[in-house]
């Protein structure tokens, strides 16, 4: 989900409610701490220098239960870093305390709810670091499989 999507997603929510990968809702009484832009730039394993943009959303629970984020409220910490920190119009990556560390999650918007989904590392020269294509499983027609010795009585089953 870019910038542009959830500031019109905001206009027409009710609330705001953050769903997990696996199903859990993060605590209403969440706080959005940070929203910033990360400019990333790498050279992947093949030697081709590569720049990434994203805008960072951090999510945080603390005690104060009673704390809930209005849709409307979130829209203008979306525009006050926009205005003072120029954001461009790229992906949102929402990064999540879990279990023993920070996790980063993308994001897209599923039945009125923000849902965190996972996010996966692949190789991005594959065709240079020498990683084979994975190989597709050879189909095999079950009526060619017939084996004389199983009958009916005969044990084999």
């Amino acid at each position: 989900m870019k910038l542009s999507e959830i500031k019109n997603a905001l206009t027409h929510l009710e609330q705001v409610q953050f769903r997990l990968p696996d199903g859990q809702w993060v605590p209403t009484h969440f706080h959005v701490t940070e929203v910033g832009a990360i400019h990333k730039n790498f050279i992947d394993c093949g030697g081709t220098v590569r720049q990434e943009k994203v805008i960072s959303f951090q999510l945080w629970t603390s005690t104060d239960y009673d704390h809930r984020l209005a849709p409307q409220k979130l829209r203008s910490i979306i525009e006050l870093s926009e205005q003072h920190l120029k954001l461009e119009d790229a992906e949102i990556e929402v990064e999540y305390q879990g279990e023993e560390t920070i996790q980063k999650f993308g994001l897209e918007l599923m039945d009125g709810v923000l849902q965190l989904t996972s996010k996966f590392t692949t190789c991005l020269a594959s065709d240079k670091c020498g990683v084979p294509e994975p190989k597709a499983k050879p189909r095999v027609r079950l009526s060619a499989l017939s084996n004389t010795s199983c009958t009916p009585g005969s044990g084999c089953c």
